[in-house]
């Protein structure tokens, strides 16, 4: 069965694909980060993306301390 980009759920909306240029664009568009930031995120806490929501609003905090 092919991926059907039209309906998402169930794992869809839990983990990130970044073999999918589509859902690195949308889910950059969601974070608002770069197509890379989020590539490091994945990359740094694994492709949850409540863990890379997490991480990235981390980083956010962290940019306004400075």
């Amino acid at each position: 069965m092919s991926d059907d980009t039209t309906k998402s759920g169930g794992q869809d909306r839990t983990r990130i694909n970044l073999s999918e240029d589509y859902e690195v664009r949308d889910w950059s568009r969601k974070f608002g980060v770069t197509p890379d930031e989020l590539r490091a995120a994945v990359k740094a806490v694994g492709n949850s993306a409540a863990a890379v929501e997490a991480h990235l609003k981390g980083q956010q905090g962290q940019r306004g301390q400075r």
